[in-house]
Protein backbone atom coordinates (compact mmCIF):
# COMPACT_ATOMS: atom_id res chain seq x y z
CA UNK A 1 0.00 0.00 0.00
CA UNK A 2 1.35 3.46 -0.83
CA UNK A 3 2.40 6.15 1.64
CA UNK A 4 2.87 3.66 4.47
CA UNK A 5 5.30 4.30 7.26
CA UNK A 6 6.19 1.91 10.05
CA UNK A 7 6.60 3.50 13.45
CA UNK A 8 7.64 1.82 16.67
CA UNK A 9 5.19 1.59 19.54
CA UNK A 10 6.29 2.07 23.16
CA UNK A 11 7.45 -1.56 23.42
CA UNK A 12 9.09 -1.55 19.98
CA UNK A 13 6.00 -3.07 18.37
CA UNK A 14 5.36 -2.14 14.71
CA UNK A 15 2.63 0.42 14.01
CA UNK A 16 1.68 0.81 10.34
CA UNK A 17 0.48 4.28 9.42
CA UNK A 18 -0.81 6.19 6.43
CA UNK A 19 -0.77 9.97 6.72
CA UNK A 20 0.33 9.59 10.35
CA UNK A 21 -2.82 7.58 11.13
CA UNK A 22 -2.44 4.03 12.38
CA UNK A 23 -4.28 1.36 10.41
CA UNK A 24 -2.58 -1.82 11.68
CA UNK A 25 -0.52 -2.36 14.78
CA UNK A 26 0.95 -5.21 16.73
CA UNK A 27 -0.42 -4.91 20.22
CA UNK A 28 1.53 -5.58 23.39
CA UNK A 29 0.00 -8.11 25.81
CA UNK A 30 -2.97 -6.56 27.61
CA UNK A 31 -5.36 -7.86 30.28
CA UNK A 32 -8.40 -7.79 27.98
CA UNK A 33 -7.07 -10.38 25.47
CA UNK A 34 -6.14 -13.62 27.17
CA UNK A 35 -6.35 -17.39 26.95
CA UNK A 36 -9.61 -18.37 28.68
CA UNK A 37 -8.09 -21.62 29.96
CA UNK A 38 -4.79 -20.34 31.37
CA UNK A 39 -5.46 -16.63 31.85
CA UNK A 40 -2.21 -15.89 30.01
CA UNK A 41 -2.29 -12.66 28.02
CA UNK A 42 -2.02 -13.07 24.27
CA UNK A 43 1.34 -11.80 23.05
CA UNK A 44 0.51 -11.96 19.33
CA UNK A 45 -2.52 -9.69 18.83
CA UNK A 46 -2.70 -7.60 15.66
CA UNK A 47 -5.21 -4.73 15.45
CA UNK A 48 -6.78 -3.87 12.08
CA UNK A 49 -8.96 -0.80 11.52
CA UNK A 50 -12.23 -1.46 9.69
CA UNK A 51 -14.39 0.92 7.63
CA UNK A 52 -17.58 0.61 9.71
CA UNK A 53 -19.31 -1.06 12.62
CA UNK A 54 -21.12 -3.36 10.19
CA UNK A 55 -17.75 -4.47 8.74
CA UNK A 56 -16.52 -5.14 12.26
CA UNK A 57 -19.60 -7.18 13.13
CA UNK A 58 -19.30 -9.19 9.92
CA UNK A 59 -15.77 -10.22 10.94
CA UNK A 60 -16.33 -10.96 14.63
CA UNK A 61 -19.84 -12.47 14.80
CA UNK A 62 -18.97 -15.72 13.02
CA UNK A 63 -17.77 -18.12 15.74
CA UNK A 64 -15.39 -19.77 13.24
CA UNK A 65 -13.74 -16.48 12.32
CA UNK A 66 -10.23 -15.88 13.66
CA UNK A 67 -11.15 -12.22 14.21
CA UNK A 68 -12.36 -11.08 17.59
CA UNK A 69 -12.84 -8.04 19.76
CA UNK A 70 -12.81 -7.27 23.46
CA UNK A 71 -14.80 -4.86 25.64
CA UNK A 72 -11.80 -2.50 25.50
CA UNK A 73 -12.48 -2.06 21.75
CA UNK A 74 -16.24 -1.51 22.07
CA UNK A 75 -17.12 1.44 19.86
CA UNK A 76 -13.70 1.36 18.18
CA UNK A 77 -13.65 0.60 14.46
CA UNK A 78 -11.14 -2.22 14.65
CA UNK A 79 -10.88 -5.96 14.94
CA UNK A 80 -8.24 -8.14 16.56
CA UNK A 81 -6.47 -11.17 15.15
CA UNK A 82 -3.89 -13.39 16.79
CA UNK A 83 -0.83 -13.90 14.59
CA UNK A 84 -1.02 -17.59 15.47
CA UNK A 85 -4.33 -17.73 13.57
CA UNK A 86 -3.16 -15.95 10.38
CA UNK A 87 -2.90 -19.29 8.57
CA UNK A 88 -6.70 -19.60 8.82
CA UNK A 89 -7.01 -16.79 6.27
CA UNK A 90 -6.26 -17.04 2.60
CA UNK A 91 -3.80 -14.55 1.15
CA UNK A 92 -6.71 -12.90 -0.61
CA UNK A 93 -8.72 -12.55 2.63
CA UNK A 94 -5.75 -11.09 4.48
CA UNK A 95 -5.01 -8.69 1.61
CA UNK A 96 -8.63 -7.50 1.69
CA UNK A 97 -8.50 -6.82 5.43
CA UNK A 98 -5.22 -4.93 5.04
CA UNK A 99 -6.55 -2.90 2.10
CA UNK A 100 -9.76 -2.08 3.99
CA UNK A 101 -7.73 -1.00 7.02
CA UNK A 102 -5.55 1.26 4.85
CA UNK A 103 -8.57 2.69 3.01
CA UNK A 104 -10.37 3.42 6.27
CA UNK A 105 -7.48 5.62 7.45
CA UNK A 106 -6.04 7.08 4.24
CA UNK A 107 -7.04 10.55 3.13
CA UNK A 108 -9.98 10.67 0.72
CA UNK A 109 -7.63 11.73 -2.10
CA UNK A 110 -5.20 8.87 -1.51
CA UNK A 111 -8.05 6.38 -1.16
CA UNK A 112 -9.68 7.61 -4.37
CA UNK A 113 -6.39 7.40 -6.29
CA UNK A 114 -5.65 3.90 -5.02
CA UNK A 115 -9.17 2.65 -5.83
CA UNK A 116 -8.97 4.14 -9.33
CA UNK A 117 -5.71 2.28 -9.94
CA UNK A 118 -7.08 -1.00 -8.42
CA UNK A 119 -10.67 -1.46 -9.61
Amino acid sequence: MPHVTVEQGPAGNPVYQVGRKSFIFFRTPRPDAFDPDTGERYSDVIVFWVPSESDKLALVQDPDSPFFTTPHFQGHLSVLLRASRLKELTVRELAEVIQDAWLSRASPTRARQWLAAHP
